[in-house]
Protein backbone atom coordinates (compact mmCIF):
# COMPACT_ATOMS: atom_id res chain seq x y z
CA UNK A 1 0.00 0.00 0.00
CA UNK A 2 1.04 3.69 -0.73
CA UNK A 3 0.66 7.10 0.74
CA UNK A 4 0.49 10.78 -0.32
CA UNK A 5 3.08 12.82 0.49
CA UNK A 6 1.86 16.56 0.41
CA UNK A 7 5.04 18.49 -1.71
CA UNK A 8 5.32 22.16 -2.89
CA UNK A 9 4.53 21.36 -6.46
CA UNK A 10 2.25 18.53 -6.83
CA UNK A 11 0.85 15.79 -3.41
CA UNK A 12 2.87 13.06 -5.06
CA UNK A 13 2.06 8.95 -4.65
CA UNK A 14 4.99 6.79 -3.39
CA UNK A 15 5.35 3.53 -2.40
CA UNK A 16 8.08 2.32 0.33
CA UNK A 17 9.71 -1.13 0.73
CA UNK A 18 12.92 -2.97 2.11
CA UNK A 19 15.53 -2.06 3.80
CA UNK A 20 18.98 -0.51 3.86
CA UNK A 21 20.64 2.55 2.16
CA UNK A 22 17.74 4.51 0.26
CA UNK A 23 17.05 3.96 -3.40
CA UNK A 24 14.21 5.61 -5.22
CA UNK A 25 12.52 4.22 -8.36
CA UNK A 26 11.46 6.37 -11.04
CA UNK A 27 9.13 4.92 -13.74
CA UNK A 28 9.05 5.82 -17.01
CA UNK A 29 6.49 7.89 -18.73
CA UNK A 30 3.26 7.11 -18.85
CA UNK A 31 3.79 4.41 -16.35
CA UNK A 32 3.36 3.55 -12.97
CA UNK A 33 5.50 1.94 -10.25
CA UNK A 34 3.35 -1.66 -11.55
CA UNK A 35 6.40 -1.51 -14.34
CA UNK A 36 9.20 -1.97 -11.87
CA UNK A 37 7.56 -5.40 -10.70
CA UNK A 38 10.27 -7.36 -12.00
CA UNK A 39 13.31 -5.25 -10.12
CA UNK A 40 11.09 -4.40 -6.82
CA UNK A 41 12.19 -8.03 -4.73
CA UNK A 42 15.82 -7.95 -5.85
CA UNK A 43 16.20 -4.41 -5.16
CA UNK A 44 14.40 -4.11 -2.12
CA UNK A 45 16.39 -7.46 -0.41
CA UNK A 46 19.16 -4.61 0.34
CA UNK A 47 17.77 -1.31 0.22
CA UNK A 48 14.81 0.59 1.54
CA UNK A 49 13.38 1.47 -1.89
CA UNK A 50 10.52 4.56 -2.53
CA UNK A 51 8.58 4.19 -5.77
CA UNK A 52 7.14 7.61 -6.32
CA UNK A 53 4.99 8.44 -9.15
CA UNK A 54 5.26 11.17 -11.14
CA UNK A 55 2.99 14.29 -11.65
CA UNK A 56 0.13 13.48 -14.32
CA UNK A 57 1.20 9.45 -13.70
CA UNK A 58 -0.46 6.43 -11.88
CA UNK A 59 -1.67 7.97 -8.44
CA UNK A 60 -0.63 11.08 -8.79
CA UNK A 61 -2.72 14.24 -10.39
CA UNK A 62 -1.82 16.17 -13.09
CA UNK A 63 -1.36 20.26 -12.74
CA UNK A 64 -2.04 23.07 -14.96
CA UNK A 65 0.19 23.49 -17.92
CA UNK A 66 2.28 21.44 -19.52
CA UNK A 67 4.56 18.66 -17.94
CA UNK A 68 8.44 19.60 -18.17
CA UNK A 69 11.36 17.60 -17.35
CA UNK A 70 12.88 20.11 -14.79
CA UNK A 71 9.49 20.28 -12.96
CA UNK A 72 9.53 16.59 -12.35
CA UNK A 73 13.08 17.46 -11.41
CA UNK A 74 12.14 19.87 -9.08
CA UNK A 75 9.58 17.68 -7.21
CA UNK A 76 11.81 14.30 -6.95
CA UNK A 77 14.12 16.89 -5.35
CA UNK A 78 11.57 17.71 -2.92
CA UNK A 79 10.51 13.95 -2.25
CA UNK A 80 14.17 13.16 -1.19
CA UNK A 81 14.51 16.40 1.10
CA UNK A 82 10.25 15.95 2.76
CA UNK A 83 9.93 11.85 2.78
CA UNK A 84 13.55 10.29 2.19
CA UNK A 85 14.67 13.04 4.46
CA UNK A 86 18.69 12.95 2.72
CA UNK A 87 20.49 11.16 0.07
CA UNK A 88 20.14 8.28 -2.39
CA UNK A 89 20.87 5.95 -5.13
CA UNK A 90 18.72 7.06 -8.38
CA UNK A 91 17.44 4.51 -10.26
CA UNK A 92 15.16 5.93 -13.49
CA UNK A 93 13.89 3.81 -16.63
CA UNK A 94 13.17 6.62 -19.09
CA UNK A 95 11.73 9.70 -18.67
CA UNK A 96 12.85 8.34 -14.99
CA UNK A 97 16.68 7.91 -16.01
CA UNK A 98 16.35 11.91 -17.76
CA UNK A 99 14.70 13.10 -14.12
CA UNK A 100 17.66 11.40 -12.28
CA UNK A 101 20.27 12.96 -14.64
CA UNK A 102 18.81 16.45 -14.15
CA UNK A 103 18.43 15.53 -10.52
CA UNK A 104 22.66 14.74 -10.01
CA UNK A 105 23.37 18.14 -12.12
CA UNK A 106 20.88 20.23 -9.73
CA UNK A 107 21.16 18.55 -6.44
CA UNK A 108 24.67 17.05 -6.03
CA UNK A 109 23.90 16.18 -2.11
CA UNK A 110 20.77 14.51 -2.69
CA UNK A 111 22.65 11.83 -5.03
CA UNK A 112 24.35 8.97 -4.34
CA UNK A 113 24.68 7.13 -7.33
CA UNK A 114 22.76 6.77 -10.48
CA UNK A 115 21.81 4.51 -12.96
CA UNK A 116 20.00 5.52 -16.09
CA UNK A 117 18.26 3.31 -18.14
CA UNK A 118 17.03 4.04 -21.92
CA UNK A 119 17.74 7.60 -21.05
CA UNK A 120 18.01 10.01 -23.31
CA UNK A 121 19.32 14.33 -22.92
CA UNK A 122 17.72 15.43 -26.02
CA UNK A 123 14.27 15.69 -27.46
CA UNK A 124 13.12 12.61 -28.88
CA UNK A 125 13.38 13.84 -33.41
CA UNK A 126 17.29 14.00 -31.96
CA UNK A 127 17.62 10.91 -30.54
CA UNK A 128 14.86 8.23 -31.10
CA UNK A 129 15.77 5.45 -33.44
CA UNK A 130 12.39 5.99 -35.37
CA UNK A 131 11.40 9.59 -34.83
CA UNK A 132 8.50 9.03 -36.80
CA UNK A 133 6.72 7.18 -34.07
CA UNK A 134 6.52 10.36 -32.71
CA UNK A 135 3.61 11.08 -35.29
CA UNK A 136 1.84 7.59 -35.12
CA UNK A 137 0.94 7.88 -31.48
CA UNK A 138 -2.36 9.47 -30.31
CA UNK A 139 -4.30 9.47 -27.25
CA UNK A 140 -6.77 6.98 -28.58
CA UNK A 141 -4.13 4.89 -31.02
CA UNK A 142 -2.97 1.15 -30.39
CA UNK A 143 0.81 2.51 -29.85
CA UNK A 144 -0.74 3.56 -26.38
CA UNK A 145 -3.69 1.39 -25.10
CA UNK A 146 -1.03 -0.23 -23.01
CA UNK A 147 -0.29 2.79 -20.99
CA UNK A 148 -3.67 3.98 -21.63
CA UNK A 149 -4.59 0.64 -19.30
CA UNK A 150 -2.13 1.64 -17.08
CA UNK A 151 -3.67 5.06 -16.09
CA UNK A 152 -7.27 4.60 -16.20
CA UNK A 153 -7.94 2.70 -13.24
CA UNK A 154 -6.06 4.74 -10.46
CA UNK A 155 -5.73 8.18 -11.93
CA UNK A 156 -7.45 10.79 -9.35
CA UNK A 157 -8.26 13.01 -12.41
CA UNK A 158 -10.73 9.67 -14.03
CA UNK A 159 -9.77 8.10 -17.12
CA UNK A 160 -11.30 11.02 -19.05
CA UNK A 161 -8.45 12.84 -18.60
CA UNK A 162 -6.33 10.34 -20.30
CA UNK A 163 -5.88 12.25 -23.73
CA UNK A 164 -5.02 15.65 -21.60
CA UNK A 165 -2.08 13.42 -20.26
CA UNK A 166 -1.25 12.30 -23.08
CA UNK A 167 -0.87 15.44 -25.37
CA UNK A 168 1.33 16.90 -22.92
CA UNK A 169 3.60 13.74 -22.34
CA UNK A 170 4.08 13.65 -26.63
CA UNK A 171 4.49 17.30 -26.97
CA UNK A 172 7.49 16.82 -23.67
CA UNK A 173 8.94 13.90 -26.07
CA UNK A 174 8.86 16.32 -28.98
CA UNK A 175 10.44 19.21 -27.82
CA UNK A 176 12.76 18.20 -24.51
CA UNK A 177 14.98 17.32 -22.35
CA UNK A 178 17.53 20.11 -23.77
CA UNK A 179 20.02 18.92 -21.79
CA UNK A 180 24.18 19.30 -23.07
CA UNK A 181 26.98 17.75 -22.95
CA UNK A 182 28.03 21.16 -20.65
CA UNK A 183 25.21 19.89 -18.39
CA UNK A 184 26.19 16.22 -18.00
CA UNK A 185 29.60 17.41 -17.13
CA UNK A 186 28.22 18.89 -14.07
CA UNK A 187 27.41 15.63 -12.78
CA UNK A 188 29.46 14.00 -10.24
CA UNK A 189 27.51 10.96 -8.85
CA UNK A 190 28.67 7.69 -10.17
CA UNK A 191 26.82 6.71 -12.86
CA UNK A 192 25.68 3.29 -14.60
CA UNK A 193 24.03 4.30 -18.10
CA UNK A 194 21.99 1.47 -19.52
CA UNK A 195 20.43 0.27 -22.83
CA UNK A 196 19.28 -2.44 -25.00
CA UNK A 197 21.31 -3.17 -27.85
CA UNK A 198 17.69 -2.19 -29.75
CA UNK A 199 16.59 0.04 -27.74
CA UNK A 200 14.00 3.16 -28.35
CA UNK A 201 17.19 6.13 -27.92
CA UNK A 202 20.02 5.19 -30.92
CA UNK A 203 23.35 3.63 -29.56
CA UNK A 204 24.88 6.51 -30.78
CA UNK A 205 23.00 9.09 -28.61
CA UNK A 206 23.12 6.27 -25.62
CA UNK A 207 27.38 6.42 -26.24
CA UNK A 208 27.13 10.35 -26.13
CA UNK A 209 25.24 10.21 -22.91
CA UNK A 210 28.11 7.63 -21.13
CA UNK A 211 31.35 9.57 -22.71
CA UNK A 212 29.47 13.35 -21.39
CA UNK A 213 29.13 12.27 -17.85
CA UNK A 214 32.63 12.03 -15.88
CA UNK A 215 33.50 8.45 -15.30
CA UNK A 216 30.38 7.25 -15.87
CA UNK A 217 30.02 3.17 -17.09
CA UNK A 218 28.24 1.80 -19.86
CA UNK A 219 26.05 -1.59 -19.97
CA UNK A 220 24.14 -2.45 -23.60
CA UNK A 221 21.99 -5.51 -22.76
CA UNK A 222 22.21 -7.70 -26.18
CA UNK A 223 18.71 -9.20 -27.11
CA UNK A 224 17.08 -6.08 -25.47
CA UNK A 225 14.50 -3.31 -26.13
CA UNK A 226 13.57 -0.33 -24.07
CA UNK A 227 12.01 -2.73 -22.75
CA UNK A 228 15.02 -4.39 -20.94
CA UNK A 229 14.24 -4.33 -17.51
CA UNK A 230 11.10 -6.61 -17.76
CA UNK A 231 13.07 -8.80 -20.82
CA UNK A 232 15.90 -9.23 -19.00
CA UNK A 233 15.42 -8.26 -15.53
CA UNK A 234 17.86 -10.72 -13.81
CA UNK A 235 20.69 -9.02 -15.15
CA UNK A 236 19.83 -5.90 -14.79
CA UNK A 237 19.13 -6.29 -11.34
CA UNK A 238 22.52 -7.49 -11.30
CA UNK A 239 23.81 -4.61 -13.24
CA UNK A 240 22.01 -2.14 -10.97
CA UNK A 241 23.11 -3.63 -7.67
CA UNK A 242 26.55 -3.86 -8.63
CA UNK A 243 27.05 -0.69 -9.63
CA UNK A 244 25.34 0.51 -6.49
CA UNK A 245 27.47 -2.31 -4.47
CA UNK A 246 31.01 -1.17 -5.59
CA UNK A 247 33.05 2.30 -4.87
CA UNK A 248 34.79 2.71 -8.44
CA UNK A 249 35.71 0.41 -11.61
CA UNK A 250 38.38 -1.43 -11.28
CA UNK A 251 39.98 -2.67 -14.83
CA UNK A 252 43.28 -4.21 -15.77
CA UNK A 253 43.85 -2.48 -18.48
CA UNK A 254 42.04 1.15 -17.83
CA UNK A 255 42.18 3.27 -21.04
CA UNK A 256 39.17 5.78 -20.77
CA UNK A 257 39.83 5.33 -16.92
CA UNK A 258 43.60 5.54 -16.84
CA UNK A 259 45.13 7.77 -14.35
CA UNK A 260 47.44 10.37 -15.68
CA UNK A 261 50.88 9.87 -15.28
CA UNK A 262 52.69 11.70 -12.21
CA UNK A 263 56.24 13.18 -12.72
CA UNK A 264 58.63 12.73 -10.29
CA UNK A 265 59.89 16.00 -8.61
Amino acid sequence: MGEYADLPGVRTWYETEGAGDPLVLLHGGFCTNDTWGAQRADLAAAYRVFLPERRAHGHTADVPGPLTYQDMADDTVAFLETVVEGPAHLVGWSDGGVVALIVARDRPDLVRKVVAIGANFRPGPECFAEPSMLDEMTPSGPDLAFFRELYEPVAPDGPDHWPVVAAKVLAMWRTQPTLTPEDLARIEARTLVMSGDDDLMTLEHTTALYRAIPDAELAVVPGASHLVPLEKPALVNRLILDHLAQEAAETMMPIRRAKPETTAP
